[in-house]
């Protein structure tokens, strides 16, 4: 049973194997994840032109527990929320919604989520999320990513120096932090479901 698991995400072994059922049941895990994307960008520490949330952690998360393609969509329609003015992200609507809160000091990171989930759901679907090391390496890379993506946006509007400095430095421990949890969690996960599907 564990060497059949380990080529499927969390929650496709709780999904319908295939069908409409399958299909509804993804829309509502998307809709769930924007939703958990939402209160988590909300519990923000301000800090600077970019704040400190609990997202990443969210997001490492959800690309874990929903597979590459299932957890790139649901970013996609958290972003496409984002677009169309619903205030789901960090600091709306109080910096201002929609495509011009995008194309703000956050923009490079919010496409680097998905490029974030992209990587770490990448790692889960070949079942590197059942070992915390691999999964936590899995995980940093995708998170310098999307680092390099927020500096490199940040540095446009700001300068190179101070977007390292307010856009880089003060997220490396949090997110070593994070990672670490994520890391912890998801194999605990899996390594229970392996104890009551022997």
């Amino acid at each position: 049973m564990a060497t059949a698991l380990t080529s499927r995400s969390l929650v496709s072994t709780a999904l319908p194997q295939s069908g409409t059922g399958r299909i509804v049941a993804q829309i509502m895990l998307a809709v769930a994840g924007t939703l958990l994307l939402t209160v988590s960008a909300k519990a923000k520490v301000v800090f600077g032109p970019v704040d400190l949330s609990l997202q990443t952690l969210a997001i490492f998360l959800i690309a874990a527990a929903f597979g590459m393609r299932l957890a790139v969509a649901t970013l996609v329609l958290y972003l496409a929320q984002g677009a169309m003015g619903l205030p789901v992200f960090q600091s709306t609507p109080e910096k201002g919604i929609g495509i011009a809160y995008m194309l703000g000091t956050t923009g490079g990171y919010l496409a680097g989520f998905v490029v974030m989930a992209a990587i770490v759901g990448w790692a889960a679907d070949r079942g590197w999320d059942r070992n915390p090391f691999k999964f936590f390496g899995a995980i940093v890379v995708a998170d310098v990513v999307m680092l390099a993506m927020g500096f490199a946006w940040l540095a446009l509007l700001i300068g190179a120096e101070q977007s390292w400095q307010f856009g880089v430095v003060p997220f490396i421990v949090p997110d070593l932090i994070k990672a670490a949890l994520a890391a912890s969690i998801v194999p605990a996960i899996w390594g229970l479901i392996a104890k009551f599907t022997r």
